[in-house]
């Protein structure tokens, strides 16, 4: 092989390499999330559940890089991760390089992943099966959803990343808006019955655990 043309290969897999990478440590985790911090201090979390639970507390907007993050409403969600993914470009990288899909309730019975063919991409999650279904469409729609983590602090960065499809895990934390400076906006959906665009839920993790 010629010389330049080695030369190009390498420089080329180390321009894809770090393009890959340029997002992959989300903000919270990287700049010491003061504004996160407080407002995992304020969260009240709920007792034992297996199921998402949402509640109407409240914490303070606060700064994040270059946009607003504020808390919508606190969350929790006791579930079976379904299926993950990682991304590393795009505008929303910078806060959340992954997202679960969950299934809790009847969602998180072992197995029910494999029969329902779970994947994700492009920030969605996609599921189908062959033959019968395992379980009614209706439950299928309001016991699972793809969701958006944003780490609030390096503990979760680290956790999140740990985990792996087919565990149960316990996530505590915030379904967040955040606005851009420069008029981008990404806002959770509140509802765990919507289906489509806008329906993924945006979550800032306090606290992972699993099980």
């Amino acid at each position: 092989m010629p010389r330049w043309l080695l030369a190009t290969l390498v420089f080329t897999l180390a321009a894809l390499w770090w393009v890959a990478h340029l997002h992959s440590a989300p903000l919270a985790a990287t700049n010491g999330g003061t504004g996160a911090a407080d407002a995992c201090r304020v969260l009240q979390v709920p007792g034992p559940i297996l199921e998402a639970v949402q509640t109407e507390q409240s914490a303070p907007p606060f700064r994040l890089g270059n946009a607003t993050v504020t808390p919508l409403a606190a969350f929790s969600v006791g579930a079976r991760i379904l299926s993950r993914e990682n991304y590393y470009v795009g505008r929303e990288t910078e806060y959340s390089p992954t997202d679960l899909a969950l299934g809790w309730g009847p969602m998180a019975a072992p197995g029910i992943a494999d029969a329902l063919h779970v994947s994700q991409g492009g920030r969605w999650y996609r599921y189908s099966w062959s033959g019968d279904a395992p379980l009614p469409l209706s439950q299928v729609q309001l016991n699972s959803s793809n969701m958006h983590m944003v780490p609030a602090n390096s503990n979760a960065a680290s956790a999140l990343d740990s985990l792996r499809t087919g565990q149960l895990v316990r996530l505590d934390g915030w379904l967040v808006e955040i606005d851009g400076d420069d008029g981008w906006r990404w806002r959770s959906s509140l509802s765990r019955g919507d289906t489509g665009n806008g329906a993924c839920e945006i979550v800032l993790v306090c606290q992972v655990r699993t099980r």
